[in-house]
Order: C-alpha cells, then sequence, then structure tokens
C-alpha cells in the first residue's frame, strides 16, 4: 500500500464521516438555552461550569453565580470573577456544613442564596434579559443534606426564561433535578492527589 493510496483512503473516510455529522447537526432544530447538571465524586464539576462561565463571556454574554456552602474564604475563581464586569458572583455560605456544624444557619444561608439564584433568573425574562447563563455552584451538597427542597430547585429550572441557561454543580444530585436536567455529567474519581496525601493546591483546587 503506497502513501498516496492510504492518504486517499483517509480522505474518503474524513469525507463521509464528515457528511454523517452535517446530517446529524442539520436535524437538531430545537434553539433553547439548556439545564446542565455536573455530578459525580471526581474533581471538575464546579471547573467546568466556570469553563462555561469563560465561553459566554467570549461571546459577550453575562453571567450570574451564585456558590453555595463554600463561603466568604479566598477562591481563585472569586478573584478571576472581579476581573470581569460581565460576571456578578456571589457567595452564599458560612463555609463546609462540618465547619458551621449549625444546620439552621446553613438552611438560611442556602435560603439566602436560593433567593438570589431566582432573582437571576427572573432578571433575565422578558426583552431585555439581564443573564445569558446562570451558574449554581455547589446546590447539589444543599440539596444532599435536604437545605432546600428539591422542588423548588427543580421548578426554577423548570419554569426558566426559554434563552437562559441554568448550570448546577455538586455531588449527590437529586434524581428529581436529573431528571429535568437536559445534560448531566457524572465526574469518576479515578484517583485524587489529596487520597495519597497531598494537600489542596492554590490554583487547582481553590
Amino acid at each position: 500500500m503506497t502513501d498516496q493510496t492510504t492518504e486517499e483512503e483517509h480522505r474518503a473516510r474524513m469525507k463521509e464521516l464528515k457528511r454523517k455529522q452535517d446530517a446529524e447537526a442539520r436535524s437538531k432544530t430545537i434553539q433553547r438555552g439548556i439545564v446542565i447538571v455536573n455530578d459525580g465524586d471526581g474533581k471538575g464539576k464546579s471547573t467546568a461550569a466556570f469553563g462555561t462561565a469563560i465561553r459566554a463571556v467570549g461571546h459577550g454574554q453575562r453571567v450570574g453565580i451564585v456558590q453555595f456552602i463554600k463561603g466568604t474564604w479566598k477562591t481563585g475563581e472569586g478573584e478571576f470573577f472581579k476581573r470581569f464586569p460581565e460576571i456578578d458572583h456571589q457567595t452564599s455560605g458560612e463555609g463546609f456544613t462540618w465547619n458551621t456544624q449549625d444546620r439552621t444557619r446553613d438552611i438560611a444561608a442556602a435560603r439566602r442564596g436560593f433567593d438570589i439564584a431566582r432573582d437571576m433568573v427572573e432578571a433575565s425574562r422578558g426583552d431585555d434579559p439581564k443573564y445569558s447563563l446562570v451558574i449554581l455552584d455547589e446546590i447539589n451538597i444543599v440539596l444532599a443534606h435536604d437545605y432546600l427542597p428539591v422542588e423548588e430547585v427543580v421548578d426554577l429550572v423548570k419554569n426558566k426564561p426559554d434563552a437562559l441557561s441554568i448550570v448546577l454543580t455538586g455531588r449527590g444530585a437529586k434524581a428529581e433535578l436529573i431528571e429535568a436536567a437536559d445534560t448531566v455529567t457524572r465526574m469518576e474519581n479515578v484517583k485524587h492527589a489529596y487520597d495519597g496525601g497531598i494537600r489542596a493546591q492554590k490554583g487547582v483546587d481553590f
């Protein structure tokens, strides 16, 4: 087999692949915002959501972000968001639940965050929507601890403005939320540095 034959065979395969891909793309006719859930025990749920925020800003869109649970401690993403007027970033929480050890305070913090999130969603209605993307970071943990009724969150995403996309992150996503979502990704923890005794790294983990 000559190099020329190999090149022609490759070109023919790629041409057929392109034909199939183009046909599949043409078959997708629905145009609307989507609901994304990033779930699982593996690293990358919030990171993926914030990457989506960067992508949206790159297209000139505005983004609203509410971080639940994590509280007021300094994170790389929080400092990054300050550099972009297109991103409205709010935190709601007093740290991880094993630090606060106060269920009443945790529930109150979750409610404050959800009220902010609901306002962001409502501000995205009408002829001049404020946001194209809203991210509810770690809300799955809030729901896993029953700090908010899952029905309220499901109702929010089901009745969102048509053009708005919403990303919800955190391990332990409720079945009802997974059912309501358009896209669900479950990060699998194959191996993690922390389990090997390595401390969380600034710029990588927070």
